[in-house]
């Protein structure tokens, strides 16, 4: 799918709380958030009707999540130091994407898609 950057980024702006990450990002990685976003929205809710408002959310969600400092988390390191200053990450950071949809994301996929009754698979996965 071809992005429309313009109206992705006017919207997290407005609607997204955590979106320093993707609106610091260049355009390259803005259009591979919004790729991943919707491909594994699609995924987890195979058959439904994705709102790019959920893609857009998701992506600047999962823009927070693997920033250059919380990657570490997703990669399995425990903790790192640089120049004095320790970070420490929970053992249960590393997550699966399909993980790291937050309920919100979910709700408004429901809303598009009264007919089919919600998605129990997705959870209240928020961070």
């Amino acid at each position: 799918m071809e992005w429309y950057l313009t109206e992705a980024t006017e919207y997290i702006t407005l609607n997204a709380i955590d979106n320093e990450d993707y609106l610091d990002a260049d355009d390259t990685t803005k259009t591979r958030l919004l790729n991943v976003s919707e491909r594994t929205l699609k995924r987890v809710f195979k058959g439904y009707d994705i709102p790019d408002e959920a893609t857009f959310l998701f992506a600047a969600h999962l823009g927070a999540l693997f920033n250059d400092t919380t990657i570490m988390a997703q990669r399995g390191i425990a903790s790192f130091n640089v120049s004095g200053i320790g970070f420490t990450f929970k053992d249960w950071a590393k997550k699966e994407l399909d993980e790291l949809v937050p309920q919100e994301v979910a709700d408004i996929i429901a809303e598009a898609n009264p007919d089919k009754g919600g998605n129990s698979r997705v959870k209240a996965w928020v961070l």
